[in-house]
């Protein structure tokens, strides 16, 4: 079964990725119209992104739009970033930075574990 994308980010105990998963969570927030929430509510309500790239064509049907062009590009931005040292990681797993839970996935080169760390202050209120 599909890891849902809600543990904290960066967490060191939480699952990762495999790489069919890793591809599917790249393809699906790449895909037409599908952006953070709609990727969110997609994997967390059919059980992962496998699942969701299978049902998006029944899901436009239903809600009456056209058909949505799937990323068709994936496995070439990830092949891209192997050969420039950079790794693609999902939200919730090991090294993930917490300053940037917003973002689904991201390729990261090089230690990312400062951005993992919490902050200590912020000028927000």
């Amino acid at each position: 079964m599909a890891r849902k994308p809600t543990n904290p980010p960066g967490k060191s105990d939480a699952p990762r990725l495999t790489d069919r998963q890793r591809l599917a969570w790249l393809r699906l927030i790449r895909s037409e119209n599908v952006g953070p929430a709609t990727f969110r509510a997609l994997v967390n309500q059919l059980g992962g992104a496998e699942a969701a790239i299978a049902a998006l064509p029944a899901l436009s049907r239903r809600g009456g739009g056209h058909a949505i062009r799937l990323c068709s590009e994936a496995e070439a931005e990830i092949a891209l970033g192997h050969r420039v040292g950079a790794t693609l990681v999902g939200i919730g797993e090991p090294g993930y930075p917490h300053a940037l839970a917003e973002i689904e996935c991201l390729s990261l080169k090089g230690d990312a574990s400062p951005f993992a760390r919490r902050p200590i202050a912020s000028d927000k209120a």
